[in-house]
């Protein structure tokens, strides 16, 4: 299967690849960026290099695809969308997404997230769509909301990140909740 592309009013969705790496770098080192990430800022390019071979390994093994935001206009690389935990046998995966602080607040997660559940219910015929964040990414947790996503409840010491443990609050959508949001 060849990565697909997908495309909204303003974005290419591309699959994410090494040409990307030193725009990722610049987004995965920023702190205000991973604060809610469940991991530590990268500090060298290697370490971006190192996350762009993990999603093209987890797309070979249909674990997850990872999608890189690129601006029409200006072919910038801007962040990246993808699913997470995905299982084409058992129809589920989890969406998440990063983008570049320069670009928050612009509708670019939202227009991006649009065309991922679009194609993950149309094309991959997933029958769930989960996603986690930290209780304090009132940010996220609003573009979830915005989308159609659903409260499902916390998962107590969920998330890992600086050597502490933190709760994590599960959103879901389903393809029927998708189909009568639209």
């Amino acid at each position: 299967m060849s990565f697909p592309q997908l495309e909204t009013a303003r974005l290419l969705l591309t699959e994410v690849n090494e040409e990307n790496a030193s725009s990722m770098f610049e987004i995965f080192s920023n702190p205000d960026v991973v604060k809610y990430y469940g991991m530590d800022a990268f500090e060298t390019v290697e370490q971006a290099q190192g996350m762009v071979k993990h999603f093209r390994q987890g797309f070979e093994a249909k674990r997850s695809m990872r999608w890189g935001m690129i601006m029409k206009e200006t072919n910038q690389f801007i962040g990246t969308i993808g699913l997470n935990l995905l299982n084409l046998t058992s129809k589920k995966a989890e969406i998440g997404f990063e983008i570049h602080p320069d670009y928050w607040r612009n509708g670019y997660t939202y227009e991006a997230a649009i065309a991922v559940l679009e194609y993950s219910f149309k094309e991959l015929q997933l029958q769930r769509l989960g996603a986690v964040t930290f209780v304090d990414n009132t940010a996220s947790q609003g573009l979830l909301k915005k989308i159609g996503f659903q409260y499902e409840g916390t998962l107590r010491n969920y998330l890992f990140q600086n050597n502490q443990v933190y709760d994590g609050l599960l959103f879901s959508i389903l393809p029927s909740e998708w189909e009568n949001r639209r």
